[in-house]
């Protein structure tokens, strides 16, 4: 068990793939429950709580208010719930781990660490950028606008979920394994001064200084600590089951360095695993992936 997180693990399902607008990826939450996560919790030692699941519904339109953002009536409900959730269960003292549905959840779970954790660090691990606009955005898909979100740039009914008083600074931010990102996105993260961690990086320095460097600053100041961890971070030989693969990710090896080192550091205070599609999926293998990780990450070691 890792001494820095609470007993307490509270689970929480979101199902939503209208984010992604691609079905498969609203069965992740059950995929990763069957592969066993509750069980793997408990042998580490954790109390486990699992909430359920927050139910989106499909509307018969994806366009509202004039926008091009698909979805974003339901998109903007599922993650207020989320938010208030996700605050309620830290406000008891538990860990909030929340299983995805597509990444556009990312939103209602930082805002609601947010309530608590008024200077947030967060490690995104990513083959994407994730930090599109309305205006920058080649396919109105919200699940890749939530890092935008969370510095409070893009649409007023995103950026208002969970309230518009605190957002995450640019400067305890860091993404890792990113290989494929939109024009505008490369524009937005040089202006914000995001540290990005790409494939390249990764392949030069090894992954154990690209975690030592990336600890250091998601730690620094901060009173808690965001590990958003998407499952096409990892290359589609390990991790098959994602909407948006690219070639090049991860390793299965390298995504277990990462989540233990993280754990070492004592700084993790809430997890959300996204993105995996059982549709594009090989025998539920991305999901028992998920689950190894999920393990690593909250203290599980070989010896």
């Amino acid at each position: 068990m890792n001494s820095m997180i609470n007993n307490r693990v509270s689970i929480i399902g979101v199902p939503l793939d209208l984010g992604a607008d691609r079905r498969g990826v609203d069965m992740g939450p059950s995929a990763i429950r069957y592969a066993k996560v509750r069980e793997k919790l408990q042998e580490l030692g954790y109390e486990v709580d699992d909430r359920g699941d927050i139910l989106p519904t499909r509307p018969d339109s994806c366009y509202v208010d004039g926008t091009k953002l698909k979805y974003l009536d339901e998109i903007e409900r599922v993650n207020t719930e989320l938010c208030h959730m996700v605050a309620e269960e830290i406000g008891k003292g538990c860990f909030p781990l929340i299983l995805g549905g597509d990444h556009s959840i990312a939103i209602g779970t930082m805002s609601g660490v947010l309530q608590h954790k008024k200077k947030l660090g967060v490690l995104w691990f990513d083959a994407h950028g994730d930090i599109n606009t309305a205006e920058t955005s080649p396919t109105g898909n919200i699940h890749g606008m939530p890092v935008a979100v969370s510095f409070g740039i893009g649409h007023e009914r995103l950026t208002g979920v969970g309230g518009r008083g605190v957002k995450l600074d640019p400067a305890n931010f860091v993404m890792i394994g990113i290989r494929d990102l939109d024009p505008g996105e490369k524009v937005l993260l040089k202006e914000l001064g995001v540290t990005v961690y790409t494939m390249h990086e990764i392949d030069i320095m090894g992954m154990a200084k690209v975690m030592e460097e990336a600890i250091a600053l998601v730690s620094d100041g901060t009173d808690g600590v965001h590990v958003s961890f998407d499952m096409d971070v990892m290359d589609p030989l390990h991790a098959p089951g994602v909407g948006t693969p690219v070639f090049g990710g991860l390793t299965y090896r390298e995504s277990h360095l990462a989540m233990e080192l993280i754990s070492t550091a004592n700084i993790v205070t809430s997890a959300e695993f996204v993105e995996v599609n059982t549709v594009l999926d090989k025998r539920n293998q991305t999901a028992r992936v998920a689950v190894a990780l999920i393990g690593s990450l909250l203290g599980e070691r070989v010896l």
